[in-house]
Formats: C-alpha cells, sequence, structure tokens
C-alpha cells in the first residue's frame, strides 16, 4: 500500500528527509474503518503472587505479600505465622487483559503482569493461580505461569546497578484460559457500525459503497460516527446468514476522508504531513540567534617580596559574543499535494530546528492549510 503522509526528521545535525510516493492511494475495508456495535473486547484485571523471584521481589513485610500468600497457603493446607515470612522472592502484582469477543471457554490470551510493591524485577518469575474478573466481579478467566519480562536489573555489592527496560512488568502469553463465554451482543434486527474516526464524508462514502455492493434502502447514516445496515428478513430468521452478511460488509472498500493535519513530535524531532494538508503562497524570512558565553578564569599570583603572605586568587573572565543571521525573504509558493508541500519546505533550506517554528507561522498567518498538533 502507498503511503499518503510526509514524514521529516528533526535530528540536531540532520536535515529534513522526506519520503513522498506518487503511486495512487487505496481504498480502505470496512473492518479497518470500523467496529460492530456489541462486538468488542472486555477489560478483565486481577490480583496476583509471582513467585520464585531471585531476591528482587517484594519487602518481606509487606501486608499485601504477607496475607495473601497466608491465605492460599491455608487454602492449600499449610498453616504458618506470617512473621515466618522473610524472603524477597515473592512479588504482589496486578494483572490485566482482554477478553476477546466471542471468547469460549477453554481459548487462551495474553495478558500483562505489573507489580504493586518494591519489588525491583519480575524477571525469572511465575503467576500463580489468579482469577480475571470483569466490572460485574464475575470471574471470566483464571491466569497462572511463567512470566516473560523483556528487561533486567543487576546490582553489585557496592551499591552499583544496572537496568534495562522496565523489569517489574512482564506478559503471560497465552497464561489465561477463559472459563465462562464472553458477553457478546450479535446484532439481530440491524448492524450497526461504529467509525473509529467519526467523519460525515467518510460515513456518507460508506453508506453509498454499501448501497452499491448490496442495493438499494440496505444502508443509511445514523450521525458522523455510525452507518447503520438492514439485516434482510431470510437472514433475521436463519441466524447462521447474518456472519456472513458482516463478512461481506467487512470487505467492501471505502476511500476515508482525512482532515488536514500536521503532527509535531519535538521530543524525537518527528513531523508527520497528512495528505490533505495545502499551503497558500507566503513569504517567510528566519534568522537564528546565536550566543556564546566563553568562561576562562584566570589566576592572579601575588608579586614577592612586596604581597608576602598574600595567596593566589582566581579572578573570572566572561567573553559574550552575540551572532544574528541575516536571512533574506524567501516566497513560499501554492502548494496542492503533500509532495508539493515537501518540496516548498526543503526549498527554504531551514535548519532542522527552525522547521517547527517555522509551521506554527504559517500555520497562524492562514497559509498553512492544516491543523498543526504538537505531542
Amino acid at each position: 500500500m502507498c503511503p499518503r503522509v510526509l514524514v521529516a526528521s528533526l535530528g540536531i545535525s540532520v536535515g529534513l528527509g522526506l519520503g513522498v510516493s506518487s503511486c495512487p492511494a487505496r481504498a480502505d475495508r470496512i473492518k479497518d474503518l470500523t467496529t460492530i456495535a456489541g462486538v468488542r473486547d472486555n477489560h478483565l484485571t486481577g490480583f496476583g503472587l509471582v513467585v520464585g523471584l531471585d531476591g528482587t521481589g517484594d519487602d518481606a513485610r509487606s501486608p499485601m505479600v504477607r496475607g495473601s500468600l497466608t491465605k492460599m497457603l491455608k487454602r492449600l493446607g499449610v498453616t504458618i505465622d506470617p512473621a515466618d515470612l522473610k524472603g524477597k522472592n515473592v512479588a504482589a502484582v496486578m494483572l490485566t487483559a482482554e477478553l476477546p469477543a466471542f471468547a469460549k471457554p477453554g481459548m487462551a490470551f495474553d495478558i500483562t503482569v505489573s507489580s504493586m510493591g518494591n519489588a525491583k524485577s519480575l524477571a525469572g518469575g511465575t503467576l500463580l493461580a489468579a482469577p480475571l474478573k470483569g466490572p460485574d466481579d464475575r470471574t471470566w478467566a483464571v491466569a497462572q505461569g511463567a512470566l516473560s519480562v523483556g528487561g533486567f536489573i543487576a546490582e553489585g555489592s557496592s551499591g552499583s546497578s544496572a537496568k534495562k527496560n522496565h523489569p517489574t512488568v512482564g506478559r503471560l502469553t497465552g497464561g489465561a484460559t477463559v472459563e465462562a463465554t464472553a458477553p457478546t451482543v450479535m446484532p439481530d434486527k440491524e448492524i450497526v457500525l461504529v467509525l473509529n474516526q467519526p467523519d460525515f464524508t467518510t460515513a456518507t462514502r460508506m453508506r453509498d459503497a454499501i448501497t452499491a455492493a448490496l442495493g438499494a434502502d440496505t444502508a443509511r447514516l445514523g450521525d458522523a460516527a455510525t452507518v447503520v445496515v438492514a439485516i434482510p428478513a431470510d437472514a433475521r430468521r436463519d441466524r447462521g446468514e447474518v456472519a456472513p452478511l458482516i463478512a461481506k460488509l467487512e470487505a467492501i472498500e471505502v476511500d476515508p476522508d482525512v482532515r488536514a493535519k500536521i503532527v509535531v513530535d519535538e521530543k524525537t524531532g518527528t513531523i508527520v504531513i497528512g495528505e490533505a494538508v495545502t499551503l497558500r503562497p507566503a513569504a517567510i524570512t528566519f534568522g537564528a540567534l546565536t550566543v556564546e558565553v566563553d568562561e576562562t578564569p584566570t589566576a592572579s599570583q601575588p608579586t614577592a617580596p612586596l604581597n608576602r603572605g598574600a595567596t593566589t586568587a582566581v579572578l573570572p573572565r566572561t567573553n559574550i559574543k552575540v551572532n544574528e543571521a541575516n536571512n533574506p525573504f524567501r516566497i513560499v509558493r501554492k502548494a496542492a499535494t503533500v509532495g508539493d508541500v515537501a518540496a516548498a519546505l526543503a526549498a527554504l533550506g531551514a535548519k532542522p530546528r527552525d522547521l517547527v517554528s517555522i509551521l506554527r507561522a504559517l500555520r497562524a498567518a492562514g497559509a498553512l492549510r492544516a491543523e498543526l498538533e504538537t505531542l
């Protein structure tokens, strides 16, 4: 698929890198643009204990660890005094997961395990069986298994340490097993398509595409976020025909409309310019003000024998240089496509960090026809 955006890299010593394709844009499937009302994932949360940690778990005095571990062992027929728990190989964790739509008992899915206490790392740990519950406080799945942690922490006896990534969050691939059928509402009389990005133009195009594929009066526009498709009477009587109808709808292609937007991420030095961005003619001048401060302290040495008892003193000396570039006006021509915008910005010859200020000034002057979003 051809890209429909311009990406610029704003490194300190890197110029404006442009990636533009002239090949025609393809339409997107309805499956990629919408979700079906009533068919969605469900949030699950849970509490558990991770054991087998190599001294990187929670403090043994943690009430969460002591209380939970004591109760769990009691259910297993082992009674101990909580004060006897002194090791740091156990950590209290929170479990989060998404129960897929139409999930059936016995199916497996992934979960995320996050430390709740002061554990330093979950690497090498094993999650004990823990229930995953929904907002209705019902247990929908049970999780257990060895964790996969994409990081580590190492400490020396002198206090030095090395750390990579985030070792207090792990992943349990396929570690949760569904215990009850996911609460999913199958469409009955009509299929409501919910757009991921509400837009009247895209919704109208979607309605027209569905009508062209399935026949007149099969789809209607609800609002900017929904397109409603009526289920034929024969499909209502035979519930098995609804799923093929949804599959046919998902395969229909629609060319979505996009907003004219430029996204600037100054933290990573990235600019993304959408395909609908245009430029009006404008005159631009830009310059850089550079202030250099040079500290060169000098030593004042007393001369003997006149200054007996005097000590050497360090005197500060500061040199300040101010340089201001004197750049002429540059004319920016009208640009109607993302390729034209790329060429116009590249022709300015601006330094990387100047480009962000230029875009903001063009937007304020009305010459940049786009929404400017800063991350």
